[in-house]
């Protein structure tokens, strides 16, 4: 189990590593390869109207008129060492982990990244709460009940919530809880360190139309797996011995029915910690999301490359922890 780890660990930062050399070749590769300059490049950072000379100068500060290797090397040195630039008469610090400066703002990427983390990763584990239990929940009640009342109108309601987008149902939610009937007015982000209850409350109809859209997919894939295994032979046999149904079902049945649910639960709760693009929009959330919605419209290179490798880390370690959580729920990985 031990060895298991290691090696998905390795393989994890090695992937990681691949990940930003794709991404700092597209951005900065790319554009080369399209007729760009570093004069061009550097000119991002001034402003209107730069003079060859300011130019020059930082083009020499950020490396420009380096080879791209060295660009690389120092880009990945700024991500785990931090940086130093010299834009003024003193020289500026760039902290762990350095993306650069905003070309808008010309602040640092990080401290603005990490101040919209906290309210991602609040809307995605919240919502990933909501639709996993209730999803696995509906799938394993349905496939006990098949061809149920229960089972007909469930699945009917998870088709719905396949078919209707997420800026619909958000839309919808806000149109008759903050407005047609005020339960929810003036939603907010409050942090959970200052009102652990405001910051439920104000998260709750966000939470709800993510998880209306992920619960159907997982309620109608968890039915799938289940219907699957209980008519397998160990199935039978477990029964045959004199097992508790209830036993049968969580220890045998939905344990072997768990893997494909760990799987995709893995890449959408990664997917969404890279920012939930639409609901942070409908619900004006200052997210993650929101951020690269912000730096793509003003062509914030330092932004979005910043948002890129975040939305990355988060993957990567999302299918890190799938990797070993299949340990945990099918034996034969350990003994693989």
């Amino acid at each position: 189990m031990f060895a298991y780890i290691i090696r998905r660990t390795f393989a994890a930062v090695i992937l990681l590593l691949v990940v930003s050399a794709v991404t700092f070749a597209i951005f900065f590769l790319l554009p080369r390869l399209a007729g760009e300059t570093a004069d061009q490049l550097a000119a991002q950072f001034i402003g209107k109207s730069p003079s060859p000379e300011t130019i020059a100068a930082v083009k020499q500060n950020l490396g420009l008129d380096q080879p791209l290797y060295a660009q690389y090397w120092k880009f990945l040195k700024g991500l785990v060492a931090g940086a130093e630039y010299n834009f003024g008469p003193e020289p500026a610090t760039c902290h762990v982990p350095c993306f650069g400066y905003s070309f808008k703002n010309h602040l640092e990427v990080w401290p603005e990244l990490s101040k919209r983390i906290p309210v991602t990763i609040s809307l995605a584990a919240g919502a990933a709460v909501l639709w996993l239990v209730s999803g696995v929940a509906t799938g394993v009640v349905s496939a006990l009940k098949p061809r149920s009342v229960f089972d007909r109108l469930s699945m009917g309601i998870a088709l719905a919530g396949v078919s209707l987008p997420v800026f619909f149902t958000g839309a919808l939610l806000l149109t008759l809880f903050s407005y047609e009937w005020p339960i929810l007015d003036n939603l907010q982000y409050v942090d959970f360190t200052d009102n652990p209850l405001m910051w439920a409350r104000n998260l709750i109809l966000p939470w709800v139309s993510l998880a209306f859209l992920y619960s159907a997919l997982y309620a109608r894939l968890t039915r799938a797996g289940m219907l699957e295994t209980m008519s397998e032979d160990y199935i039978r046999t477990a029964r045959a011995k004199g097992l508790v149904e209830r036993k049968v079902v969580t220890r045998h049945g939905l344990r072997a029915a768990l893997t494909p649910i760990v799987t995709i639960f893995g890449m959408d709760l990664g997917l969404l910690l890279g920012g939930a693009l639409i609901t942070e929009q409908v619900f004006s959330l200052q997210g993650v999301g929101q951020f690269a919605v912000q730096a793509i419209s003003d062509n914030d290179l330092p932004k979005i490359l910043g948002v890129t490798l975040l939305a990355a880390f988060f993957i990567v370690v999302c299918n890190l922890v799938v990797d070993l959580l299949y340990a945990l729920v099918d034996p034969r990985v350990r003994l693989s």
